[in-house]
């Protein structure tokens, strides 16, 4: 009995330690060492904010670059983050890609079937991914040029100024947030 009062006072101890002092402790770290003192990075543009910079956004109109697509919900729902659940051999999954697929060359009428990266047809695992690959965003330059009547050059660019590098150039890959990129893109076409 004596051994059984002294476990429930240790894992008491260890209960109130871990679901209070060791939050505090992250919550001390992310304030003093975190981007953004640990809160979410908002995007703004005119003065007002548009969305959270960290949590991805549907673009689906062509003056837009889009973001991969998202099962979370009714799309980048935070609340109903998850992805699909359906494996590479599922046949729902496989007519959804090649709907994706269909919808993306309808919009992009310049590009082969093979030049679709996979990424902009498939959801991610969490579903709010902000960013893309480069290759991704290059491939809509031509797109976006055209429905904003923009020189492409000058949509080339932007995306150029939006690729971020690794951390320290070796954590990652390099990517491109979709929501900072149509920021700079609406700022530019002013």
């Amino acid at each position: 009995m004596k051994t059984l009062l002294k476990s429930l006072k240790i894992t008491l101890a260890f209960c109130v330690f871990f679901s209070v002092f060791y939050i505090l402790i992250l919550w001390i770290f992310a304030q003093v060492a975190g981007p953004n003192k640990g809160n979410a990075e908002v995007a703004t543009l005119d003065g007002k904010v548009v969305g959270a910079a960290n949590v991805g956004q549907m673009f689906t109109k062509d003056i837009y670059f889009w973001g991969r697509p998202s099962h979370a919900g009714d799309g980048y729902d935070a609340a109903s983050s998850s992805g699909s659940n359906k494996g590479p051999t599922n046949e729902e999954y496989l007519s959804e890609v090649e709907a994706r697929i269909d919808t993306f060359l309808v919009h992009h009428p310049y590009l082969q079937r093979k030049d679709v990266p996979a990424e902009m047809v498939t959801a991610s695992a969490s579903g709010l991914d902000p960013d893309i690959t480069p290759a991704s965003a290059y491939v809509q330059v031509k797109r976006v040029a055209q429905a904003r009547g923009m020189d492409e050059a000058q949509v080339k660019t932007l995306v150029d100024n939006a690729v971020q590098k690794p951390l320290l150039g070796l954590f990652g890959t390099e990517k491109v947030n979709v929501l900072k990129l149509n920021i700079a893109l609406e700022e530019a076409n002013k």
